[in-house]
């Protein structure tokens, strides 16, 4: 390989790597996730139940992908706090920290503002969710389905809005 072939090929290769890094750094940038949202018990349905007294959840930039985390107050007054990590929206699954349902997710962008995921406990699916941002960006809503940590089987609809 001489050193023209040599250059034209690195440059190819910087010019991919570019190019498939902008799409989702772009994503991060542009979705109208980012930001802190917090629940509105009022409009929100937890079945079982009983539902949480109290709930935000925040999206930021975190590398190409997002960083995800959430705290609040449970059913029974206790503090929570759900670690989500670095994530990126490749279907491939990223360990959660702090939630005793699941242990770790995977993503699926539909849309900018639409996205699914499926949470699993020790490689076993136990909840499928959707979240979707309003047109406007001032709300979002999480339906979640599946089981909880005791097993019930759940199905909620988390009303949050933009702080």
């Amino acid at each position: 390989m001489n050193r023209r072939t040599f250059t034209t090929t690195t440059l190819a290769f910087l010019a991919l790597l570019f190019a498939t890094m902008l799409p989702q750094s772009g994503f991060a940038q542009g979705t109208p996730l980012l930001g802190t949202w917090k629940l509105n018990l009022e409009k929100s349905k937890y079945s079982p139940g009983p539902a949480p007294k109290s709930g935000t959840t925040t999206f930021e930039v975190a590398g190409l992908g997002l960083r995800i985390t959430a705290e609040g107050i449970d059913a029974e007054g206790k503090p929570t706090k759900t670690d989500f990590g670095e994530i990126l929206f490749d279907g491939k699954s990223y360990p959660v920290t702090g939630a005793p349902a699941y242990d770790a997710s995977s993503y699926k962008l539909i849309n900018a503002s639409t996205f699914e995921y499926i949470r699993t406990k020790a490689g076993k699916v136990v909840q499928t969710a959707t979240s979707v941002v309003s047109s406007d960006g001032k709300t979002r809503t999480l339906t979640t389905t599946g089981v909880n940590e005791k097993g019930q089987q759940i199905n909620n609809v988390a009303f949050y809005e933009k702080q």
